[in-house]
C-alpha cells in the first residue's frame, strides 16, 4: 500500500463530521513535523485550524485543505460503512474519499518528498488545514486569514486540493469561483379562516407573483470566465399545519450564485425593487457567503499546467464552476489561487469513492507544482 493510500485510509477512519477534526490534524502533524515543518494551531471557537510551514521567507506557497466531511446520512444506505475505508474494483470507498481526504493525503506525501529532496528550496511552503469548510466556515480559514493579515504574513500562491476533476484526474482546474449570496425573506400577512379570505391576507398568494418575477429575471449573461448568475429558492415555510387556516407569515430562503458581472449591491437593489413593486410587507436578511474571485496572474496556473503535462500528459481546462471554497477568503489578499484535486462525481453522495490509481498521481502532480514554483 502506497504512503498516500495508507494516509487517506487513516484519515477516512476518523469520523470528522464538520466541525469535528477527530484527530486528523494530529495525524498530519505526525507526518510533517519530522520533516522540519513548524507547527502552529490557530483554533477559534469550535473550529480547529492547523498551519505548518517550512521556510521563513517569500514567496509563500500554501497548500490548503479541510479535514471535515459532511454527514454520511443513514449508514445502512452505504455499500460499505462510510468511515471504514474499503477498496473495491479499484475504488477507495468512504466518506471524504474524494472531498477531500485523498487530496489532503496527497498534499502531505508530496510535501514530505519535496522538502526531503529540496531542503534548501527558495521561499516557504506551508499547509493549512481547517475543520470547518463544509459548515458555516465562520471560524476556519476566514479567521486564519484575518490573523495572517494582522501580522503581515502574505500568501503568494494558494493551491487548494478540492475535488476539481470531472472525467479523469487533472482534466479541470478551478481558477475562480462564483459568489454566494444568501437571503432569508419573511413576508407578513394576516392569519384567518380559509372560508373568509376577505378577513385575512395570504402571504403565500402575495409572494407568488413576486417569486415568479424573481425566477424569470435575467440577472446577467455571465462573461468570458463565469456562467450567468443563478437564483434558486431552497426553502419555503408557511402555515400552521391545519388545512383550514390561512397563514400569517411566510419565510423563504434563497441563494444567488453570481458572477463578476454583478456586485452584491446590484443584486440586493434589484431584489428589493421587485419585492417593493409587488407591495409586499416583508423583512429581508442577507448573508454574503463569499464574493466571486478570479485568478488573473499566470505563475501558479502555468506551474500547475506544466505539472499536469508532465504527470498525466495534458493540461487542464480552466473553470470557475461548482460551489464555494475557502479560496474565497484567500483570493482577496492578492494571492493567486488554483484548485486541483481528485474526481468529484461522488462528493457528498452515498458510496463516495475515488480511484486508487489516482492517489499517487495526484501526489506527484502536487510535488511537481512545488518544484516548478520553489526550485525550477
Amino acid at each position: 500500500m502506497s504512503a498516500t493510500l495508507e494516509l487517506t485510509c487513516e484519515l477516512i477512519r476518523r469520523r470528522s463530521v464538520t466541525p469535528d477534526d477527530a484527530g486528523c490534524m494530529e495525524l498530519i502533524a505526525e507526518h510533517l513535523s519530522p520533516c522540519g515543518f513548524t507547527l502552529e494551531r490557530l483554533d477559534f471557537a469550535d473550529t480547529q485550524n492547523l498551519y505548518m510551514r517550512h521556510g521563513t521567507g517569500a514567496p509563500l506557497l500554501v497548500l490548503l485543505g479541510h479535514t471535515d466531511v459532511v454527514p454520511s446520512g443513514p449508514e445502512s444506505d452505504w455499500r460499505h460503512p462510510p468511515f471504514a475505508p474499503v477498496i473495491e474494483n479499484g475504488l477507495l470507498h468512504g466518506r471524504g474519499a474524494a472531498d477531500m481526504k485523498s487530496g489532503v493525503a496527497a498534499m502531505v506525501t508530496a510535501l514530505q518528498r519535496f522538502v526531503t529532496r529540496h531542503p534548501d528550496h527558495r521561499g516557504s511552503v506551508a499547509i493549512l488545514m481547517t475543520s470547518d469548510e463544509e459548515g458555516t466556515a465562520t471560524h476556519g480559514v476566514a479567521r486564519v486569514i484575518e490573523t495572517f493579515e494582522a501580522r503581515g504574513e502574505k500568501i503568494t500562491w494558494c493551491l487548494i486540493g478540492e475535488p476539481s476533476s470531472f472525467d479523469r484526474l487533472g482534466d479541470v482546474i478551478r481558477i475562480g469561483r462564483r459568489g454566494s449570496l444568501c437571503g432569508t425573506l419573511t413576508v407578513h400577512g394576516v392569519q384567518g379562516h380559509v372560508a373568509y379570505p376577505d378577513k385575512a391576507d395570504n402571504p403565500i398568494h402575495r409572494l407568488a407573483p413576486a417569486l415568479a418575477e424573481l425566477t424569470a429575471e435575467v440577472w446577467d449573461a455571465g462573461n468570458d470566465c463565469f456562467p450567468p448568475t443563478s437564483f434558486q429558492v431552497s426553502n419555503i415555510q408557511a402555515g400552521t399545519g391545519a388545512e383550514n387556516v390561512i397563514p400569517g407569515r411566510l419565510v423563504a430562503s434563497f441563494n444567488f450564485r453570481y458572477s463578476t458581472a454583478l456586485t452584491e449591491a446590484d443584486i440586493r437593489r434589484r431584489v428589493h425593487a421587485i419585492l417593493d413593486r409587488h407591495g409586499l410587507r416583508y423583512e429581508l436578511d442577507w448573508r454574503l457567503s463569499g464574493a466571486p474571485f478570479l485568478t488573473t496572474g499566470t505563475t501558479l496556473i502555468e506551474a500547475t499546467q506544466s505539472a499536469l503535462r508532465r504527470v498525466v500528459g495534458q493540461p487542464a481546462r480552466a473553470d470557475t464552476g461548482g460551489g464555494t471554497s475557502d479560496g474565497r477568503f484567500v483570493a482577496p489578499t492578492g494571492a493567486e489561487v488554483v484548485e486541483l484535486g481528485p474526481l468529484n462525481g461522488t462528493i457528498h453522495k452515498v458510496n463516495e469513492a475515488v480511484p486508487v490509481a489516482d492517489l499517487d498521481l495526484l501526489s506527484d502532480i502536487y510535488e511537481n507544482i512545488l518544484v516548478n514554483l520553489l526550485v525550477a
